[in-house]
């Protein structure tokens, strides 16, 4: 079976999770990946392409390299692209499009350089099988993917074909979600898998959940269920695809799959101050499969009280910026009362918990006014953020910690 250089690129920050997801996935050791800051990179066949497209959590996409090598000019481009045999991968009768990224490029258009790339695609594949694709730029068959250095070019095809955090259960959300594969790196980051050493379980709250996304997120690693198993993906449409082999992958991992117990207690909780986004939380679990194995309720995060007697993990995605009054009572004060207030509330009601806390690098360690034990770097859009660990010890004294 064919080998091919694969990377998945991932949310800047959570590339070591992501490495560590890879190596659990594929049995290889983690010195045998090719960790970057926006990504892992590794040698698999193509039961590597599928399964990873199925179970990562953390990657946003699985591409498989077909080129790479120098570039000064535009005409370069067309020359590496005709090298490489599309024909192999698709038939005339599939739509493309042709995406370029760069950074410290010489190029002056990246849409001229994508221009050329595409020519060189249809040109090899008209001369090859007697006819040329055609370009669909909102819903491609095939994506094609181009990256430019200063002076590299590289050129891939995806296999994923909508992003891997569309896993298709979340059709209700809010003004501003959190994307799937950062709600994944956020628990990878907390260690959580549903249970301690002992086989014990270990509750989830996140007390401003949203549409469930970390919730659900937590549900679904804790019961094995594979991240894609409610959607399609493009490698379906390519030639090596193997429908045989591919519902055999889905039936291994829909055996792997842990079912929750009838009138066991949930594992994962959530609450949110609009009772609009519990709604919706409460239908995307369902879709998701883990509906019987979460809680989701509607009240302020200043004044939910632990779901459980038994101690667990805060987990929580706070609202800042503009969106802080969603945040409840104390929102309509701004940033600083809220996270003040909080802070008072966790010291009072959560000892024991330990609370996770995704923040732009401005803003909680101050507001809180608790110690952080652990600081990981993690990428949510535009905004450079940290993942803040608390140690949270039960208040017996006015003074701040």
């Amino acid at each position: 079976m064919p080998v091919f250089d694969l990377f998945l690129p991932c949310a800047g920050g959570s590339a070591p999770f992501l490495a560590d997801e890879v190596a659990r996935l594929t049995g290889l050791a983690t010195d045998a990946l090719h960790v970057g800051r926006t990504g892992v990179g590794l040698r698999g066949d193509w039961d590597t392409v599928l399964r990873l497209n199925l179970h990562s959590r953390i990657a946003q996409r699985v591409l498989v390299r077909l080129w790479e090598g120098p570039y000064r000019h535009e005409d370069d481009l067309y020359a590496a692209a005709s090298d490489v045999p599309w024909e192999a991968w698709f038939t005339p009768a599939r739509t493309i499009k042709v995406e370029v990224t760069a950074q410290r490029s010489p190029l002056r258009s990246l849409n001229f350089a994508a221009l050329r790339i595409k020519d060189a695609v249809c040109d090899r594949v008209r001369a090859r099988c007697g006819a040329r694709p055609s370009v669909d730029t909102a819903h491609p068959d095939v994506r094609l993917y181009a990256h430019l250095s200063a002076d590299r070019l590289s050129l891939a095809l995806d296999t994923s074909g909508e992003p891997l955090f569309k896993r298709g259960w979340r059709t209700n959300k809010g003004d501003a979600p959190l994307k799937e594969t950062l709600a994944a790196a956020m628990i990878a980051a907390t260690g959580w898998t549903g249970a301690d050493s002992n086989g014990e379980p270990v509750p989830l709250f996140d007390p401003c959940c949203g549409s469930g996304t970390l919730v659900i997120e937590a549900a679904q690693i804790a019961l094995r269920q594979a991240p894609g198993r409610q959607r399609r993906f493009a490698f379906e449409r390519l030639l090596p695809h193997d429908a045989a082999r591919w519902v055999a992958l889905r039936e291994q991992a829909r055996a792997h799959e842990r079912p929750w117990p009838t009138g066991h207690p949930p594992l994962a909780y959530g609450s949110d101050v609009a009772f609009r986004m519990v709604d919706f939380a409460r239908r995307n679990a369902e879709r998701a499969g883990v509906g019987a194995a979460v809680e989701f309720r509607g009240g302020d995060a200043l004044q939910r009280l632990p779901p459980t007697d038994r101690p667990g993990v805060l987990l929580l995605n706070p609202p800042y910026g503009e969106r802080i009054e969603a945040a409840g009572v104390a929102g309509g004060l701004g940033a600083d009362v809220f996270y003040e207030r909080l802070a008072a509330h966790w010291k009072t009601h959560f000892g024991g918990w330990t609370a996770w806390v995704l923040t732009p690098d401005r803003d909680l360690p101050r507001h809180l006014r608790l110690q952080a034990s652990r600081r990981v770097p993690l990428f949510n859009g535009p905004i450079e953020c940290r993942l803040l660990r608390f140690e949270l010890q039960a208040r017996n004294d006015n003074s701040d910690i």
